[in-house]
């Protein structure tokens, strides 16, 4: 690839007072570290769900699933802050699944996220962990695609569990298409997304406010600041907390992390480089924006490697065909913005390149933990090359206790690649 063919530098365009709910609840404030169980059997879930679990392969809860699930499941709220891989949609989707006793044919649960991708993973896994609750069913609605088709669904037949984002779960609601009188779990995954964005968050506070006040909440993220923390709980009523508030715990223990200091123009002849020696199972390529995802999953595809982008620019089916594609493994190299930062968790990338580095230690974070998801081994590659790069390299290493050493010559395959 030649070094002239520097991608094009596009910055990506890429929330009233709060209501409180509910019943009163016990409070229960939670430490991260304590464990209740040792496997998912003590937690007395149903066999339908047990036996979904065991399907896939999950045979010990991680310390944010041993910590909430156990509160979870006896209809508290929550609010936790864990890191990134370490199974926090487990926890509500078992939880939900485990409360979930449809006695008629209405919405009981209700998950929001910030983006279509999010929320189309979560509804896979609730399919997933389902698969033995036939009389289950579950929808999930995003924008990007026809409202008329969401419309048509609920007039067909109502889902007992609702993923979707907000902006397109509120339209189905104004439209007097989607009553949530009967919701009993609310539930917002990468919570401060949504909240922090004052329209989503009016959005998010509208739908509140046509749920019962009588209701279990809980959010999630794996990163919360004091602020948001205070803003979450005003939509519960004495909720358990769980925060990592030693932010050095944040980041993954197996997660190798190592930077490159070269010119803008060398990027692409370093990582196609580095994709050439280094073994990898999946990769994802991280940019800035959307003509440089573009631009740089064309020229990867030029040099043989396969290369597949996904940006907010796509029409919302190819999206999810992509993202499809590369959770299948018929692709192996993803680049990306920012869209795919959270809580995407595809379990074979082992290699995460920040090609433009983020300009915020939160965005560093989310996006290093698509790889070493749930405690595996993985390698950070971060491409140092604006003004500004390095600034943020430090203030990473500083808030979260990492040392983010220049890429040697040569890796130990043992230290990134499982079994080696």
């Amino acid at each position: 690839m030649s070094d002239s063919l520097d991608l094009l530098d596009y910055d990506e365009e890429e929330m009233a007072e709060m209501p409180v709910a509910k019943k009163p609840k016990k409070d229960v404030k939670g430490s991260y570290v304590s464990i209740h169980s040792s496997g998912f059997r003590d937690f007395l879930l149903k066999p339908e769900i047990l036996r979904a679990i065991a399907d896939c392969g999950f045979e010990h809860p991680s310390e944010v699933q041993h910590e909430c699930i156990p509160q979870a499941v006896l209809g508290m709220d929550i609010v936790c802050q864990a890191k990134s891989g370490m199974g926090k949609t487990a926890v509500f989707v078992l939880s939900t699944l485990q409360q979930l006793e449809p006695k008629e044919s209405v919405p009981y649960v209700l998950v929001m996220c910030h983006s279509r991708e999010l929320a189309f993973q979560i509804s896979k896994e609730y399919e997933r962990f389902a698969k033995y609750l036939p009389e289950l069913r579950i929808a999930v609605y995003f924008g990007g695609l026809a409202i008329e088709a969401d419309e048509k669904s609920l007039k067909d037949k109502l889902p007992h569990i609702i993923v979707g984002t907000p902006g397109r779960i509120l339209g189905l609601v104004r439209s007097k298409m989607l009553n949530l009188k009967n919701i009993k779990h609310f539930v917002l995954d990468e919570c401060d997304q949504m909240l922090e964005q004052i329209s989503m968050r009016r959005d998010v506070q509208e739908i509140n406010r046509a749920t019962p006040h009588a209701k279990q909440v809980m959010m999630f993220s794996a990163t919360l600041s004091k602020d948001m923390r205070a803003l979450c709980k005003k939509f519960m009523q004495d909720p358990m907390e769980i925060y990592v508030d030693d932010e050095s715990k944040l980041t993954l223990h197996g997660l190798q992390q190592h930077y490159v200091d070269l010119k803008g123009n060398a990027k692409n002849r370093k990582l196609t480089e580095l994709l050439d020696v280094l073994e990898f199972n999946q990769v994802v390529i991280f940019v800035k924006s959307i003509q440089r995802c573009v631009a740089l999953a064309k020229l990867l595809t030029e040099q043989n490697f396969p290369a597949v982008d996904i940006h907010r620019g796509m029409m919302q089916e190819e999206r999810l065909q992509r993202y499809q594609e590369f959770k299948d493994f018929q692709k192996r190299i993803l680049v990306a913005t920012n869209l795919f930062v959270r809580g995407l968790d595809i379990e074979r990338v082992n290699i995460v390149f920040n090609y433009d580095m983020p300009d915020s230690t939160d965005t560093y974070l989310h996006r290093v933990a698509r790889a070493g998801r749930f405690g595996t081994k993985g390698l950070a590659i971060s491409f140092l090359s604006a003004e500004g790069d390095r600034h943020v390299l430090t203030e990473v290493q500083s808030r979260f206790d990492v040392n983010i050493t220049e890429l040697p010559a040569q890796i130990d395959l043992s230290t990134y690649i499982e079994g080696r």
